[in-house]
């Protein structure tokens, strides 16, 4: 009866492992050439070869994923999303569509298109606006007490993104990423081959990272059994609780510029991770160690980095900004959904959430870990301005 109740035991798993494993079948096959009279170890991992019996069969597979980093059944993480109200934000945005748009002193005057009390410096620019009114037809904006432009010159925005990181009750025992790019899954790391595994993965989708392995010059994360992705398609966080060298009071912000991803650590353990877009090549987000000396619940931000101020920006009502480098910051963005992609002047750019989420624990004096591991950021502070949002 115990031999029947072992066999039957192992066909159960053998047969879990097929579904899950598509390669498990082949190899299995394979190994039917075993010495007569041989027993199969039963299904575990094994790293020393046993005595008495063969690590064939779904113990092979279970030791060759072991192996990887990967057991069976899967993990989930120790994480939740964080309250959905943190990306509230009181403000109403518009960007301004043309150059040297006029500002009126009265909703009156701008009905009638003059006197005009100003007009706006031409670049990248987004105003908040307190109200509108429709006159003959036409919409005008109240962008500030006593101060109204036209919708000719405006354009409102309405999909400020809702995008928010993961809260963890406990560090993870593994990496974890965010799909940037969609894409199809692969059964083997390399551009080589198509063998695509028909799996599809959206942007901002959730995975596990078990192994990193370099082929044909890429990166590629292992994110299932015989499942990988490329390196660029997911912005990945690898849990790390030792303080960076002069943290002294274990509560820092670890800014990985390689893979687009902060991690937020209290007490050495992570307790908030998500996706974030750091400076542009020339305009970089400055690796080092800093501090958090001012937070601003409303702020905003203008400036320019060319003598002909051809790449002026203004920025109204940037929130939740918490300034670490000169005028480098950590602030909610709504002008762009490009996280996971450098694209400031050398803020670091989050959702209106996630941005929510960082105000509202970081304390001044708290650490700002700035880092590259591929290197490719310049460390030389002669590089370096005061930075911009």
């Amino acid at each position: 009866m115990k031999t029947l109740l072992r066999l039957i035991s192992l066909l159960l798993t053998f047969s879990f492992l097929s579904v899950l494993l598509p390669g498990l079948p082949a190899q299995a096959a394979e190994e039917k050439e075993t010495p007569a009279g041989a027993v199969l170890c039963m299904p575990g991992v094994y790293q020393q070869t046993p005595e008495g019996c063969l690590v064939a069969g779904p113990s092979s597979s279970l030791t060759r994923l072991a192996e990887q980093g990967i057991s069976l059944p899967l993990q989930p993480l120790p994480a939740q999303s964080p309250p959905p109200e943190l990306s509230y934000t009181p403000n109403m945005y518009a960007r301004v569509v043309t150059d040297n748009a006029p500002v009126y002193a009265s909703l009156e005057d701008a009905v009638r298109g003059k006197p005009v009390l100003y007009r706006m410096e031409p670049g990248f620019q987004y105003v908040t606006y307190l109200d509108t009114e429709v006159v003959d037809g036409k919409r005008y904006y109240m962008v500030d007490y006593g101060r109204w432009m036209t919708a000719n010159d405006l354009s409102r925005v309405s999909g400020v993104s809702t995008f928010q990181g993961l809260e963890f009750r406990r560090t993870p025992s593994n990496a974890f990423g965010w799909v940037l790019f969609p894409r199809q899954s692969k059964r083997t790391p390399g551009f080589q081959n198509e063998d695509y595994t028909g799996k599809e993965y959206v942007r901002y989708q959730i995975v596990q990272i078990y192994n990193v392995q370099e082929v044909d010059g890429a990166k590629w994360f292992l994110i299932g059994p015989d499942e990988w992705l490329e390196g660029r398609l997911v912005a990945g966080v690898f849990p790390n609780t030792t303080p960076p060298e002069g943290v002294d009071n274990g509560r820092w912000i670890e800014i990985n510029l390689e893979e687009q991803t902060i991690a937020v650590y209290d007490n050495r353990r992570l307790v908030f991770a998500t996706v974030m877009a750091s400076g542009v090549p020339g305009q970089w987000t400055q690796p080092g160690l800093f501090q958090a000396y001012k937070k601003v619940e409303n702020e905003t931000m203008s400036g320019s980095f060319t003598l002909d101020r051809s790449d002026y920006y203004y920025l109204e009502g940037v929130p939740w900004t918490v300034y670490f480098d000169q005028a480098r910051a950590l602030h909610g963005t709504y002008w762009h959904n490009a996280f996971g992609v450098p694209q400031s002047r050398g803020c670091v750019n989050l959702s209106t959430g996630d941005a929510r989420w960082v105000f509202d624990w970081i304390e001044i004096g708290d650490w700002v870990y700035v880092w590259d591991p591929s290197g490719q950021t310049p460390t030389d502070p002669s590089l370096y301005g005061a930075g911009g949002a």
